[in-house]
């Protein structure tokens, strides 16, 4: 069975970069924020929930309202929560099947919220990609349409990075003018050995 590595890291940290790097060295990468968009469209039962816990009908065009259900649960952490609770349980479940089906020597799972959801519980190690705040921002507006009091109101809905980096095996700083790189590759060379005790 494939061991199982977790990225981790706020809004605009840099995950999808590092994932990139991780799958040209041919390691596949589960991306539970992908995964939880699907979920949230086409599970009936978790459509239901969310309708349930917003208290109206974010389906009504037949799609989700994601920038309705964004602007209702950034400014009400304890409905954020709920939601998450909602679709946590079936990508996690999602998550294990693959990893399990998997031939690959080890496996990502790409995840802003892997602590928060209970994920760090299916991996055997994590890693954290950290950055400055400001370049954090920078980069969220540059590809995002959304000001930076939005950005900074997500930031602040997640965990600081010092806690994910208490909580984590390695981590990587991906400021603008550090070689990530080599880090990437320490960690994949790591967790190569890793499988191979499993052998």
């Amino acid at each position: 069975m494939a061991r199982r590595l977790g990225v981790t890291g706020g809004i605009g940290s840099g995950k999808t970069t590092v994932c990139r790097i991780f799958r040209v060295l041919n390691i596949p990468v589960f991306v539970a924020d992908n995964v939880a968009r699907e979920i949230m469209e086409n599970d009936p039962g978790v459509r239901s929930s969310i309708n349930l816990i917003i208290g109206k009908d974010l389906y009504n065009t037949g799609t989700l309202d994601r920038k309705e259900l964004a602007r209702i649960i950034f400014n009400r952490p304890e409905l954020l929560r709920k939601v998450n609770a909602a679709v946590h349980p079936a990508v996690l479940q999602r998550f294990d099947h693959w990893a399990e089906t998997s031939e690959s020597p080890y496996v990502i799972m790409e995840a802003a919220i892997l602590f928060e959801a209970g994920a760090d519980t299916l991996v055997d190690r994590v890693v954290t990609i950290s950055a400055p705040v400001e370049e954090r921002i920078s980069r969220v507006m540059g590809r995002n349409e959304l000001t930076r009091e939005e950005v900074i109101r997500r930031i602040n809905n997640q965990l600081e990075d010092e806690e994910r980096e208490e909580q984590s095996y390695y981590v990587i700083n991906n400021s603008d003018n550090e070689m990530i790189i080599p880090e990437i590759l320490k960690i994949h060379e790591d967790m190569l050995r890793l499988s191979e005790k499993e052998r």
